[in-house]
């Protein structure tokens, strides 16, 4: 297993010390950073957790006092479900923004229950976008620019969920943030091709993106019955250092079912253990954010 994790070197050069999980923080708000927070969630993997950590962390973080927009790079939309927001195919979508050049202001929408969250929708339209944007100017940056161009300062956080792949929407996501997130499966296929993404950042770093940052790690679906989940945490903890959150995101029945309903499991069953672990976690990360 340690293998799998020899070549994936990450800089810690912007590594801050771990913060242990304060369970009494959940019902304060939490400090805001000093500027908005771009933040790419990411891996190649597919089942891993991105959208539902992408989800759950906003959720968190709004009902926390920050204002968040959540943008869906992922065609199934699964984002966009999962917080309630409209995405038939002729609903303006990022797909407009990336391919028509339409300004990001245009297709945001809050997200209903939550004040505070919003979200750029993702539909169907963008299965073909990785095949249009080939022949875009300027074509890995698109997203980049819309950023740009979008007052981006009424957020606290703006969470870039991906596909599971390492396409030109993923390349985009990358280029658009300034962190990226990597939330890895507590089981040993996840580390297969982890090596992959950090070398894809290190190539965006170093054509396109020089200020992006591995600021975050989160450990998914962990199995507390299994020595497996708890030898790959270790192996993660002990390569990655201190960009490993101490908050682990148990396997929850509950944070399946949420989606289903329209519902981040933060809305859904506030007191079950997925619900509790990803409040941690966006604790952490705000916490963590006002502390550099």
């Amino acid at each position: 297993m340690r293998e799998a994790l020899k070549d994936v070197e990450v800089s810690r050069e912007t590594s801050v010390t771990a913060l242990k999980p304060m369970s009494g923080r959940r019902n304060k708000e939490w400090p805001r950073p000093p500027k908005c927070r771009v933040i790419t969630i990411a891996n190649q993997k597919g089942g891993v957790g991105k959208t539902t950590t992408s989800v759950n962390l906003a959720a968190s973080l709004a009902l926390h006092g920050a204002r968040v927009l959540v943008v869906d790079l992922d065609p199934q939309g699964n984002a966009s479900t999962a917080l309630g927001v409209e995405h038939r195919a002729d609903v303006p979508s990022i797909y407009d923004v990336l391919i028509e050049d339409k300004p990001l202001a245009d297709i945001v929408v809050p997200a209903p229950d939550i004040p505070g969250l919003y979200c750029a929708p993702a539909n169907l339209n963008l299965a073909g976008a990785e095949i249009e944007l080939v022949s875009k100017v300027a074509r890995e940056s698109r997203l980049r620019r819309a950023l740009d161009a979008y007052d981006t300062s009424q957020f606290d956080y703006v969470l870039i969920d991906c596909p599971p792949s390492l396409g030109l929407l993923t390349v985009n996501a990358l280029v658009g943030g300034d962190e990226l997130l990597i939330p890895i499966q507590c089981e040993y296929y996840a580390l297969e091709g982890l090596g992959q993404l950090i070398r894809t950042v290190d190539l965006v770093k170093a054509h396109l993106n020089p200020g992006l940052n591995v600021s975050t790690i989160l450990l998914t679906m962990y199995d507390a019955r299994t020595r497996l989940a708890a030898q790959v945490a270790e192996d993660v903890r002990n390569h990655f250092g201190d960009i490993v959150l101490n908050t682990v995101i148990p396997r929850s029945v509950r944070v399946s079912e949420a989606p289903s309903y329209g519902q981040s499991v933060i809305t859904y069953d506030p007191g079950s253990s997925g619900a509790l672990a990803y409040s941690e976690a966006a604790s952490e990360m705000a916490h963590r954010g006002a502390a550099k």
